[in-house]
């Protein structure tokens, strides 16, 4: 333990110094390198692998060199991979989760020509930024979907936090298309905790759930392909997730991570980045809706898809609507 201890000190001391003697490299405000920490593997899931695509194509984009470091969790490793990249010529580093907020607000003073970026958070510093989808639109069309779809009144969602706007948007949007509908939620409390998910769809199948939203992006697959097995219906997340079966998968809602990591970067090249909390929206082409099933009427979909370019132009969902 002493000589982590002592081995992540010097680093750190060693990042100041390097800092300090290549001042005139940062000083350009464009990009450089570009580095990427995750807190699980690449290939966990579709929001890590959007991340890692988003990455790599900032390196196309800007012909810079990239790293990423999977399995990055606590602050000291996050301190020992930050020197690693900023010897490295980074000068934009992306958490790419929530865990990183407090981390990057810990250490940001220390690398002042560095900028960071993370996901749903409140940590801001000259230097951090905090990107967030705006969720609850997209989760109040997909409960439209839910409550237009379901044959039984009885619709299923797996959410990780209670905190995760996909929620009351969704219950809104069953609520708005179908008033008899009874939405059963049940919480992970954990982004990658997938050992309790096949217990959960159980329990709510035998409840005679026929449609299910899980808003776990580690779980989201294996409750598709469980919804499959059994002839049910489901609504992707992150990203289109119709491949997986186009008939079960009744639309997704898709954050296009990818995307937004180029929108950023090109902001950091510009010097028009700034640390403070960023918000987006289907407004912003950022968040929308995936294939639908073919199971859904195409009337519906027209619907559905014209509600959804409203809500671009004037920001309104159509329940808020009906209360103004």
């Amino acid at each position: 333990m002493m000589l982590k201890k002592i081995r992540m000190i010097l680093l750190t001391s060693l990042g100041i110094i390097i800092l300090s003697g290549c001042s005139n490299y940062f000083d350009t405000g464009n990009i450089q390198n570009v580095g990427m920490l995750m807190d699980g593997s690449i290939d966990d899931n579709p929001w890590a692998e959007k991340g890692y695509e988003g990455l790599q194509n900032i390196g196309e984009i800007y012909d810079v060199n990239v790293f990423s470091e999977e399995h990055v969790t606590t602050e000291q490793e996050t301190m020992e991979v930050v020197d690693e990249f900023v010897n490295d010529g980074v000068n934009l580093i992306f958490g790419h989760s929530n865990s990183y907020g407090g981390h990057f607000a810990e250490i940001a003073s220390t690398y002042p020509d560095v900028h960071f970026v993370y996901f749903n958070g409140g940590y801001v510093d000259e230097n951090v930024t905090s990107l967030n989808f705006n969720s609850h639109a997209m989760g109040f069309f997909a409960g439209m979907l839910a409550g237009k779809m379901t044959e039984t009144d009885q619709i299923g969602m797996m959410a990780a936090y209670e905190w995760q706007p996909e929620i009351e948007g969704f219950y809104e949007g069953v609520n708005y298309e179908n008033p008899t509908a009874v939405v059963q939620i049940e919480f992970s409390n954990k982004y990658n905790e997938t050992s309790t998910i096949p217990q959960i769809y159980e329990n709510m199948r035998n409840d005679e759930v026929d449609v299910f939203y899980p808003i776990g992006d580690s779980f989201n697959q294996a409750i598709i392909e469980l919804a499959k097995g059994d002839d049910l219906y489901a609504i992707g997340y992150v990203s289109d997730q119709s491949e997986i079966d186009e008939p079960t998968v009744l639309t997704s809602t898709i954050q296009h991570v990818d995307s937004l990591y180029e929108l950023v970067a090109q902001k950091f090249h510009e010097g028009s980045l700034e640390g403070n909390i960023m918000a987006f929206d289907f407004q912003d082409d950022l968040v929308s809706l995936g294939q639908y099933s073919p199971d859904v009427p195409e009337a519906y979909q027209e619907y559905v898809n014209e509600l959804v370019e409203e809500y671009k132009e004037d920001g309104v969902l159509p329940n808020q609507q009906e209360r103004n």
